[in-house]
C-alpha cells in the first residue's frame, strides 16, 4: 500500500482516537468537585436528608445507592497508637510542624485519603491523613504522620477533640444526628452525598 493511502486511512482514526481522549479529559475537568456540608439532620426520607447547616440554611441532600456511612465517637490521645491510620485537620506552625484542629482515627486496617492537602476550616488549614510512626505524650503530645509522598510532624494540643471513626450503615441517619456530609452536584443540579460520618451519642464530627 502506497504511504499516501495509508495516511489517508490513518488520519481519521487518529483523529477519532484524539477526539476521545480529549472528550476523557474534559469529561474528568467537569467534574462535580466534592464539597463538605457540616449540618444537622432535620428529617430523613427514603432517599434524601432534610438538614440544617451551621450557617443556618435548610438543605436537601439525596442519598447515593452506594453510600458510605461512619459513626463518629469520642476518643483519646491513648487510642493513637504506632501505626494506627488517622486523620487530622490542622494549620502550620512556624517551626514547620502543625497544629491538629481535630484528630479522627480510622479503623483498623482501613486508609481513605491518604496523603496532605489543602481543607477548609481556614485559609492555611490542611488535611493529613497517614499512617502514625512516632507518638509522644509527654512532650506536647506530638506525633508523627507518614504517607506515601512523605510525613508531616503535628503536634495535638490538649484541648483539640480526638474521635473514632467506624464503619456505619442507615440507621445512623437520625433526627438530630450531626454529620459531615461529602456532596456532589449530580446532572439535574441536585445534591448527592456520597460519604458522610455521622456523630453518636450527641456527638458532633469535629472536621
Amino acid at each position: 500500500m502506497k504511504t499516501t493511502q495509508l495516511l489517508r486511512r490513518l488520519v481519521p482514526v487518529l483523529a477519532a482516537s484524539a477526539f476521545l481522549a480529549y472528550g476523557s479529559i474534559a469529561a474528568a475537568q467537569t467534574a462535580a468537585p466534592v464539597v463538605r456540608v457540616r449540618a444537622t439532620i432535620d428529617k430523613v426520607n427514603p432517599d434524601s436528608l432534610e438538614v440544617s447547616t451551621k450557617a443556618g440554611k435548610k438543605q436537601t441532600l439525596k442519598l447515593a445507592p452506594d453510600l458510605m456511612l461512619f459513626s463518629v465517637s469520642h476518643a483519646a490521645i491513648t487510642d493513637i497508637k504506632s501505626d494506627s491510620f488517622i486523620g487530622s485537620a490542622a494549620v502550620p506552625l512556624p517551626d514547620g510542624s502543625l497544629k491538629a484542629l481535630e484528630v479522627h482515627v480510622f479503623p483498623a486496617g482501613m486508609k481513605i485519603g491518604e496523603g496532605h492537602y489543602a481543607w477548609d476550616l481556614g485559609k492555611k488549614s490542611s488535611m493529613t491523613n497517614g499512617t502514625v510512626g512516632d507518638v509522644v505524650v509527654t512532650s506536647g503530645r506530638t506525633i508523627t504522620v507518614k504517607y506515601p509522598d512523605g510525613e508531616k510532624k503535628i503536634v495535638v494540643p490538649a484541648d483539640v477533640p480526638i474521635v473514632s471513626l467506624d464503619k456505619g450503615d442507615r440507621s445512623l441517619l437520625v433526627a438530630g444526628a450531626h454529620g459531615v456530609f461529602f456532596v456532589s452536584k449530580a446532572a439535574d443540579g441536585s445534591d448527592v452525598v456520597g460519604r458522610a460520618t455521622v456523630g453518636v451519642n450527641g456527638v458532633v464530627p469535629p472536621m
